[in-house]
């Protein structure tokens, strides 16, 4: 019983250790973590953080699983592909700071870690559950429209507007010319649920647009994109 009162202490004070990482985070405009400010808050010995986690990067890391079983879990809501298009576009907009924020820790993590492999395998393996899941909603969705669209190419619409989105709802200059940001949303989710019903193959199209275009020598690999410092 006493082992079973101390597991369950453990596992709250986790959580709770969690909730309130990831909300100093998003507050803190800048992707910064100290964990002496974390553990003042929670009012806990900074011994006590690593006894839950062995850096600050398995923790943020562990933030970011949390926040994708979340992702799941809505995925598996069962009320209509309409619906389930509409919560994926609407998962990046209605906490843009959130989508911004996340994407861009993901990717500094996975460019500077070297032992947190399995933290990573553990956060794929969920994600491909959820994409598998929303494969299936895009699928039907399609469907339902009679849409020759493509279905992987509408995931991708949908995750590009709505990162974009994102990103100028994130925006503290781009706000002032949005007007409502309610009515931003409405707006872009009746353009991705619109989408398959005028969707034309424009292949051909851009193939010629891209012809008389200037050539320009390509790098030979993608620039990694510099990401602000996790301090």
């Amino acid at each position: 019983m006493l082992m079973s009162k101390r597991k369950d202490k453990f596992i709250a004070r986790h959580q709770r250790i969690l909730q309130t990482a990831e909300a100093m985070l998003l507050e803190s405009g800048d992707y910064r973590l100290i964990l002496d400010e974390l553990a003042k808050k929670l009012q806990l010995a900074k011994g006590t953080l690593y006894r839950h986690f062995t850096s600050k990067d398995e923790l943020i890391l562990q933030i970011l699983i949390n926040y994708e079983k979340r992702l799941l879990t809505i995925s598996q809501i069962n009320d209509g592909a309409s619906a389930g298009v509409t919560r994926m576009i609407l998962q990046q907009l209605i906490y843009p700071q959130k989508t911004a924020v996340f994407h861009v820790l993901e990717e500094y993590l996975a460019g500077v870690t070297t032992d947190l492999k399995h933290h990573f395998n553990q956060l794929y393996e969920i994600r491909q559950q959820r994409m598998q899941n929303h494969y299936t909603i895009a699928q039907t969705y399609l469907n339902e429209q009679n849409s020759t669209m493509n279905i992987l190419e509408y995931l991708a619409v949908i995750w590009t507007i709505g990162h974009g989105g994102a990103g100028l709802l994130n925006s503290s200059f781009y706000q002032q010319y949005l007007g409502s940001r309610k009515y931003f949303r409405l707006t872009i989710v009746l353009h991705i649920l619109n989408l398959p019903k005028y969707y034309q193959p424009a292949l051909p199209m851009i193939a010629k647009i891209e012809e008389k275009m200037p050539k320009e020598r390509l790098p030979p690999k993608l620039i990694k994109p510099l990401l602000p410092p996790v301090v």
